[in-house]
């Protein structure tokens, strides 16, 4: 983007926009620090000619980049009037969400606006929100059903946004406890070969939910609520048995589950509780010939009243932008070599 006095003359076939930035708000939260903004939208749309003088902005060319354009700084209005800074991820997010929209392929009416100013959980000077149209989806889907299960690649904030959701549950006292669990190791749970006591033996697998945790709660309370029993982190196998009622339920890494474990946990199912079930399919850890339960699970219970199945895509990972590269690109070679996470099916060696 340059910033200039005027723009030039819209030649035929041409629009032109304008439109004036409030004068509450800095042109800074606007363009970006060093317009790093303003790049972002200069490089999503090349063809296009924008110019700033004050807090006007002016836009040249073909309509349909120009009518995007304003809706993409009305929408960035409408986040920085909540509080809320704009980011270059930011930008990038609600030009992806626009361009979905205007080719037809989005199937709701959720704007860029709506996704990012959605607040989960405030914790610690910082807000944990949706970053991507399906993980807003996700996040709605938890407060309208009792079992959801969170289905996608790595970084697509599955476990992390089920997390906020069951601590905000737990504030609001919708639920009286939390319980996280996931597969040790692998579904067989086989523990026996690691040194040490079997607290020390579990706890390497369920580091990640005490880090989420540490995220979105003061790090003192987390000992007491868990010696209260509020919150209980365990493996899977520690399920057995047990009816759990007014609890929020987590089981992570569920790829990992057989699909009797599957059952078994489901089926713990009590009064006034929820259940969110994550994983990655395409990263399946279980040995050869054992089916996991949570592909299996999507035949058995897709369409049930009050399950719903969320999946989230590659589109949707919010850590650095070539963990999503990434996905894409073992997905590809999967799809031309006939694999699965670049394994031959029903092998358990590499090609």
């Amino acid at each position: 983007m340059t910033q200039t006095p005027t723009a030039h003359t819209p030649a035929q076939g041409e629009a032109r926009a304008q439109f004036t930035v409030p004068a509450q708000h800095l042109m800074v939260t606007v363009l970006g620090s060093g317009d790093s903004l303003l790049r972002v939208i200069e490089t999503a749309f090349p063809a296009a000619d924008i110019h700033v003088r004050g807090n006007e902005i002016r836009v040249v060319g073909g309509p349909r980049e120009v009518a995007m354009i304003q809706r993409l700084f009305d929408e960035m209005m409408l986040v920085l009037r909540t509080g809320q800074p704009m980011t270059e991820d930011a930008v990038e997010r609600s030009i992806a969400m626009l361009r979905v929209s205007e080719n037809g392929t989005g199937d709701g009416p959720e704007t860029p606006a709506e996704v990012l100013t959605q607040n989960i959980l405030s914790s610690r000077g910082r807000t944990i929100r949706p970053k991507t149209l399906n993980q807003k989806r996700y996040v709605d889907a938890i407060d309208k059903h009792t079992i959801v299960f969170g289905i996608g690649p790595a970084g697509t904030g599955k476990t992390y946004l089920a997390m906020a959701k069951a601590v905000q549950a737990l504030q609001s006292k919708q639920v009286n406890r939390i319980i996280l669990t996931r597969p040790a190791v692998e579904a067989g749970e086989r523990l026996g070969f690691l040194p040490g006591t079997l607290y020390e033996k579990i706890d390497p697998y369920l580091r990640p939910l005490y880090d989420a945790l540490h995220d979105m709660l003061d790090p003192d309370s987390i000992p007491k609520l868990m010696a209260s029993g509020t919150i209980e982190v365990a493996p899977l196998a520690y399920m057995r048995g047990r009816t759990l009622n007014d609890a929020f339920i987590i089981l992570d890494e569920a790829q990992n589950t057989s699909a009797e474990q599957m059952k078994m946990f489901l089926t713990r199912l009590g009064f006034d509780s929820k259940v969110v079930v994550t994983g990655d399919v395409t990263q399946v850890d279980l040995p050869s010939g054992t089916k996991s339960g949570l592909r299996q699970v999507q035949d058995i219970l897709e369409g049930l009243d009050d399950v719903h199945f969320s999946r989230l895509t590659s589109h949707d990972v919010v850590r650095h932008k070539l963990v999503g590269r990434i996905v894409d690109a073992y997905e590809k070679y999967d799809n031309e070599n006939g694999t699965e996470n670049g394994t031959h099916k029903g092998r358990n060696k590499r090609k």
